[in-house]
């Protein structure tokens, strides 16, 4: 399968402090994918690197098969949608679209007027007295005129009420529909990923714990609750999340064969449930299932 965003050993310094370090990831083409992980997790870092607004210090980045930003061809095929949303306070929304027409050789200016009329946007209106939600929007209807092959967006939807947020994914997923285009959508929002995405990868301190189809996921990932000390997990599960409290044990584990165990209540695991585990693995634990794993 082709990668859209591939990683290598991809690390970027400040001074002393890694703010990404040893990321390796491969992201197919053709997906919606939800990027999640705690703060300080290096999502932001990640995404800046693959759409050429910085340089790695360690390891390598592709990007639709090519280094990031390296040509105007290159820098084409990309939109970006920041967390902050950046557009010109003092200028108008038709300001915003011809600039994007002269910059981007690929604009689509029939795309562009008809999202502005679909959003009620006037062309005249200036941008600094448009909502939170209006200006991710432009944002957005700039991104997707440059008719890029691949969107990323960056937490574009954190300081937007829960109608905007709505507002805006619902849009974002016409315009997969539409356009076919492969997103990357960074997000805390474990709720708007499901609502939108197909593929998720987790990334906590720099290292992707997971990724994939969120659906094959589920599906090979179980809640496992038994009395303590008196259940044996089955060979073929990878342990990611263990609790014991009182008499009771739980396990979310990963197995790509059914669990059959008349001493587990056996459950199926939710996104929200199967992210957190992920989150909440140390970089011991991960350690040692790599260990395990390359010793098999």
């Amino acid at each position: 399968m082709t990668a859209v965003l591939q990683t290598k050993e991809l690390g970027k310094r400040y001074g002393r402090r890694w703010a990404l370090s040893n990321c390796t990831l491969a992201i197919p083409a053709g997906k919606v994918v939800g990027l999640v992980g705690p703060n300080g997790a290096g999502k932001t870092t990640l995404l800046h690197l693959a759409v050429g607004l910085i340089r790695p210090t360690t390891g390598t980045v592709e990007v639709l098969g090519g280094r990031p930003a390296e040509r105007p061809e290159q820098l084409a095929k990309v939109g970006f949608v920041a967390q902050d949303t950046p557009i010109f306070s003092n200028l108008t929304v038709a300001d915003h679209l011809r600039f994007g027409a002269l910059l981007n050789p690929a604009w689509n200016n029939e795309v562009a007027d008809q999202r502005i009329a679909r959003l009620g946007l006037a062309p005249d209106q200036v941008v600094g007295s448009l909502s939170g939600g209006q200006r991710a929007q432009l944002a957005l209807t700039v991104a997707i005129a440059k008719r890029p092959e691949l969107l990323v967006l960056d937490e574009p939807v954190a300081s937007l009420d829960p109608m905007a947020r709505r507002d805006f994914l619902s849009d974002l997923t016409s315009t997969v529909l539409q356009h076919g285009v492969t997103v990357i959508l960074s997000s805390h929002l474990i709720a708007d990923l499901e609502r939108v995405c197909n593929y998720v990868a987790v990334l906590v301190s720099s290292r992707v714990r997971a990724a994939g189809d969120i659906e094959d996921l589920l599906t090979s990932h179980w809640r496992l609750t038994g009395h303590r000390g008196s259940v044996t997990i089955p060979n073929h599960a990878r342990v990611i999340e263990e609790n014991h409290e009182g008499t009771v044990s739980t396990f979310v584990v990963q197995s790509d064969v059914p669990i059959v165990d008349p001493t587990f209540q056996v459950e199926a695991v939710t996104l929200e449930d199967l992210v957190l585990a992920y989150m909440r693995q140390s970089d011991t634990d991960v350690q040692r299932a790599t260990s395990i794993e390359a010793a098999s």
